[in-house]
């Protein structure tokens, strides 16, 4: 049947786009499992630096920071209307940090929805003695690199000071340490989407986010309020798996589409049918064959 035909081809391209995740180079658990340095967690005071996911948690949006502008501002001026896609980083981290912005933005780049029009973005330094220079610095280069419309209305790098940095993150799980000796920050690499009302939504891992993934975290994060008719026939295939922090395919629910919309095209074929065959009128072919006329003769 042609139904079960264009079903196959729709299934197949689910288990395709599944396929498409891209590799991540820093998992929290390699993250961690080098921060210890090979020492018991008794002796290592970077052995509980993590990411934890606190799903469906309000944040404070009453916290106060600076921007890059140097203007106070309070969290919940970047919520309300749209998605928030949330970072942690510190100015002028060496590495892990410009990774996890870097890895952000390739992926921005290969997505339709734009920072600033669909979702905005928040950057928060983790020390406390960043300066605004520092973060407006940080945020021209990010902005070049992204080069996309509009997006300086919707990607914000903020400081603000150490009491404030800590509610927040932990308000979100993101467990971190100064190291002394190194003069550096260590620290879990991740990305949060929050929901315009500013609760957790959904956690990527590492320094490279599959697009699809984001994109779908932030469609399921607005309600439905962005993306398109593809990305919610995406979320009844695709469901987002917390000990992974990536969608995958949940092929239950995609047979019980397929079967329930293979229903529907056999019975719409079927009515179509019938209606066409009680309107159809008579012809020859059909038609009850006349008796001849019996002859006088």
């Amino acid at each position: 049947m042609r139904s079960h035909y264009l079903w196959s081809i729709f299934l197949a391209i689910c288990v395709s786009l599944s396929s498409l995740t891209t590799p991540v180079r820093a998992q929290l658990a390699a993250y961690n499992q080098d921060a210890t340095y090979g020492k018991p967690a008794s002796e290592n005071p970077f052995a509980n630096i993590g990411l934890d996911q606190r799903l469906n948690t309000q944040i404070p949006l009453n916290l106060q920071f600076r921007d890059q502008n140097g203007k106070a501002v309070q969290l919940e001026e970047y919520f309300g209307e749209k998605p928030v896609i949330l970072s942690f980083a510190y100015y002028d981290c060496p590495m892990l940090c410009t990774l996890v912005i870097n890895g952000l933005i390739r992926t921005l780049r290969t997505m339709s929805l734009s920072a600033g029009t669909d979702f905005n973005i928040v950057t928060i330094s983790i020390n406390h003695r960043d300066t605004t220079a520092a973060a407006a610095l940080k945020r021209q280069t990010s902005l070049q690199s992204y080069s996309r419309k509009g997006a300086e209305n919707g990607w914000s790098f903020l400081t603000g000071d150490e009491a404030t940095i800590q509610q927040i993150t932990q308000a979100v799980g993101f467990r971190y340490a100064y190291d002394e000796q190194s003069k550096q920050y260590q620290h879990p690499s991740g990305i949060m989407v929050l929901t315009p009302d500013g609760k957790l939504s959904r956690y990527f891992y590492g320094v490279e986010y599959a697009p699809r993934d984001v994109r779908l975290g932030l469609v399921e994060a607005s309600a439905g309020k962005i993306g398109s008719p593809v990305d919610q026939v995406l979320l009844l295939c695709f469901h987002y798996d917390p000990t992974t922090g990536k969608y995958g395919l949940v092929i239950t629910r995609a047979l019980q589409l397929s079967g329930l919309m293979t229903v529907l095209v056999l019975g719409s074929f079927m009515l179509i049918s019938l209606r066409r065959d009680r309107r159809e009128p008579l012809t020859s072919d059909n038609a009850k064959p006349l008796m001849p006329k019996k002859s006088n003769v």
